[in-house]
């Protein structure tokens, strides 16, 4: 069923369908990770969803933001989001594949480029969800790594930045693709459910042409012992 949700804590509004997902930790941990400066003009969001990302980083910069969503339904969700929060001149949204969407600008156009894109890989369609619309946004049937990494290569400035969220287990097939397509990784940050259980959530930044110099950041700890969110986490909820 459509909603009509506040997002987290913000004065702000955004569609979703509880039949298909609602905002992921993964979107708001990305919003909160990447590197934004002021001499950044000119973002692009990839498999933006119904636009959780965009909305976000509306909070930390005023400049253009593009999102690109493949899937109609959800694209609606985002142009919806973005009309009830007045964001129309600041953000846009596509409706395309992302392997289209180079045709549409020069290279090296964009300062920052962001990506939650499906995670997983499996030719056991028994696996994948119910619901096709599910089934596109978490699992690499209509878009794969490397596909984001290609548009990367192509539509990221010299010297800027690319981020991304995935899962921890293919975190060597995401530094060897990135170096394949000349985006050299600077800093990780691995994220934990709770103190003492193992990574589930990878952040992953690069920079295009960049030189070698790689950071791992502090553990991120999501939740505490008795369930409710770390106050990092809260402050990224708005809190």
């Amino acid at each position: 069923m459509e909603v009509k949700n506040r997002l987290l804590n913000f004065d702000m509004f955004i569609y979703q369908n509880d039949d298909w997902f609602t905002l992921s930790l993964d979107s708001v941990l990305l919003a909160n990770f990447v590197t934004i400066n002021m001499t950044d003009k000119k973002i692009l969001d990839l498999c933006t969803g119904n636009a959780p990302i965009p909305l976000l980083l509306s909070n930390k910069t005023k400049n253009k933001i593009v999102g690109v969503e493949l899937q109609k339904e959800i694209y609606d969700l985002a142009i919806k989001s973005i009309k009830v929060n007045n964001l129309d001149s600041q953000i846009e949204i596509i409706n395309d594949d992302i392997n289209n969407i180079s045709g549409r600008y020069e290279s090296d156009f964009f300062d920052i480029i962001t990506c939650n894109p499906p995670f997983f890989v499996t030719n056991n369609k028994e696996l994948f969800n119910d619901n096709d619309i599910k089934t596109i946004a978490r699992h690499e049937v209509s878009v794969c790594l490397e596909d984001v990494l290609k548009v990367v290569n192509k539509l990221l400035k010299n010297g800027k930045r690319f981020a991304m969220v995935h899962r921890p287990e293919r975190l060597i097939e995401i530094i060897t693709l990135m170096r394949k397509y000349n985006i050299e990784p600077k800093k990780i940050r691995f994220c934990y459910p709770k103190a003492l259980e193992n990574a589930n959530i990878l952040l992953i930044e690069g920079v295009k042409n960049g030189k070698m110099g790689l950071k791992i950041l502090s553990p991120l700890i999501v939740h505490n012992n008795d369930g409710s969110y770390t106050d990092e986490v809260r402050k990224m909820f708005g809190e």
